[in-house]
């Protein structure tokens, strides 16, 4: 238990040591609350503003949730057709790959035109923006199954199905759940950038219309929420893979 907890205190212990340079920096010289507000200020704003942080962080949980979900149906899916199907893995993919070269803040003028200033323009956005890690990493673990384990099953009778079912897909799961835990943090970029470019809500519309009026310590309140958030997403993805593997090892962990 010492040992689980121990591995947290590092990270805390440098994060006290720069906010405590940061507080005594700003103080000594005399910096404007509004050009770089101290840490002691921008903790006070938390509590001040926790119920409008609340609300908006609600609605960018939903978009990030609803992103999420909606990009790992589609990468999963999609990642299946590419796996037995070549033809589609040819016509496919190289697009695929070649759609991570469009910055995704281009995109989101196009999709608020073309759904307006909705959650659905918000979705789609984080969906886009975490797509490409889960298929790609989804792929790579179908076909990392053990090869010599796989013409075993063949000579015994197994069909593609069983292999896929019983072999691939097991495999494939730590790299899914790796993918996941990339997009789950690009995920929250994903809806800030929709939300930047029009909402009525959300932390990165807040940090949005905070900025213009001066009230920095909100917009590093929101960014540290924002941060929480994609925290929050990681551990979780970063829990199941521990649970799941250590109640079914894979690749003999």
């Amino acid at each position: 238990m010492f040992k689980k907890s121990s591995r947290f205190l590092p990270p805390f212990i440098l994060l006290f040591i720069l906010f405590s340079l940061w507080e005594i920096s700003v103080r000594l010289l005399d910096v404007p609350d509004w050009f770089l507000p101290p840490p002691t200020l921008i903790i006070n704003e938390l509590f001040a503003s926790f119920g409008l942080l609340l609300s908006h962080f609600a609605l960018t949980s939903i978009e990030v949730v609803i992103g999420l979900i909606f990009s790992m149906i589609i990468a999963v899916n999609f990642s299946i057709l590419i796996f037995f199907f070549k033809t589609v893995e040819k016509s496919v993919y190289p697009l695929l790959i070649a759609s991570q070269t469009i910055p995704v803040i281009t995109l989101s003028p196009l999709l608020l035109v073309w759904f307006g200033p909705n959650i659905l323009s918000k979705v789609i956005i984080v969906a886009i923006i975490s797509f490409f890690p889960i298929i790609v990493n989804f792929l790579d673990g179908l076909r990392s199954a053990d090869p010599d384990i796989l013409k075993m099953s063949e000579q015994i009778g197994a069909s593609k199905f069983q292999l896929f079912i019983k072999i691939q897909l097991p495999f494939s799961f730590p790299y899914l759940i790796s993918g996941l835990k990339i997009a789950s943090v690009s995920s929250v970029i994903g809806a800030v950038v929709g939300e930047w470019v029009g909402a009525s809500g959300g932390l990165g519309w807040l940090i949005k219309t905070s900025s213009p009026q001066f009230l920095t310590e909100r917009v590093f309140a929101s960014i540290i929420v924002l941060s929480l958030l994609a925290i929050a997403l990681f551990s979780i993805f970063y829990l199941i893979e521990k649970i799941v593997l250590n109640k079914y090892p894979i690749h003999g962990g």
